[in-house]
């Protein structure tokens, strides 16, 4: 009982630290969609934050200077999209495709340019990365049954940032349903012409949006590179742009379901994991590559079946022209 007790909390555990990049960049995706900007690109801002803050971090040998990168790195992007998507009034879609392609090109070319492994930034450790934080008595209660070991594992033991966004979810909500700015920026992306009829510039909302996109979803590429992991390789983000996109669709553009996807998303990864390489009864060794697409499968079949229909914001991906 106590074994397995412990592999579902190492399964959780997993679970939490697999979710953090998609929380990020789930939250990031629901002010620029919540603001009438579709965005795609949140793939290649997460890949380009990723990028950045090791590239900064194995240069400098401080984490918290590869994290100002991380978010500098998506904010260009950011600013790109809004300067194509929202200035010129061009395809929301294909500006965040292209970032897309433009990221994944970019990173692997300055990769070997800079440091000539292929791609790859070079192995970070010590103060180059966010380490795990023991949260107070979590030592001494370790051998406490069940709740010494849940908060030992599963609660205690994460970096900085893996705490900061899950504190982001609850601050996202207040602030997009209990606060002026996000009265008018969720107004921005239903009927932009009555928020602009007010006085207030369209322009200006959704561009304020495309920036707080940026800071977390440059946070969440740090995560990936700088604390997940202890270094850049190429195409690490892996598509979690793209599910946290399915995530706030799914969740129809609400953080508190937007949390639970991911967490689903992040568990069924966790559970691939652990068995890879594990012989069933009939069918026996199930490939590797097919045991690494079951979240992906699993999770459109979930959420396909429950989701019911989702209505996205009425001016997203609509570019707003000023009547004269």
């Amino acid at each position: 009982m106590e074994s397995y007790l412990v592999d579902i909390t190492l399964i959780l555990d997993s679970t939490v630290r697999l979710a953090v990049p998609l929380i990020l960049a789930c939250m990031a995706g629901l002010y620029s969609e919540r603001a009438g900007i579709v965005d795609i690109g949140l793939e290649g801002k997460l890949l380009a934050g990723a990028f950045a803050a090791a590239a900064m971090s194995a240069v400098t040998g401080s984490a918290w200077l590869g994290l100002l990168a991380g978010i500098a790195a998506a904010m260009m992007f950011s600013g790109i999209h809004g300067l194509a998507s929202i200035t010129l009034k061009g395809n929301q879609t294909i500006s965040g495709v292209a970032l897309n392609f433009l990221a994944a090109g970019l990173t692997t070319f300055l990769g070997q340019s800079w440091f000539k492994r292929g791609g790859y930034t070079p192995q970070l450790s010590g103060d180059q990365r966010f380490n795990p934080i023991t949260l107070p008595f979590a030592n001494e209660l370790r051998e406490v049954p069940i709740l010494g070991q849940i908060y030992y594992e599963l609660i205690s033991g994460h970096n900085i940032i893996t705490y900061f966004a899950f504190i982001v979810v609850p601050v996202t909500a207040w602030v997009l349903f209990r606060t002026r700015f996000g009265l008018r920026l969720r107004a921005v992306g239903e009927n932009p012409k009555a928020i602009d009829t007010a006085g207030i510039s369209v322009t200006r909302l959704r561009f304020q949006a495309l920036v707080i996109t940026a800071v977390l979803v440059g946070i969440g590429g740090a995560y990936l590179s700088i604390a997940q992991s202890a270094g850049f390789n190429n195409n690490m983000s892996a598509g979690r742009g793209y599910i946290a996109l399915a995530a706030l669709i799914f969740a129809k553009w609400r953080p508190g379901p937007a949390l639970l996807v991911c967490l689903m998303f992040g568990f069924l990864d966790a559970v691939q994991f652990r068995i890879q390489g594990q012989s069933f009864p009939i069918i026996g060794e199930v490939p590797v590559q097919a045991i690494q697409a079951l979240p992906y499968v699993l999770t459109v079949i979930l959420l396909a079946g429950f989701i019911g229909r989702a209505v996205a914001p009425k001016a997203a991906g609509i570019p707003y022209t000023k009547e004269r």
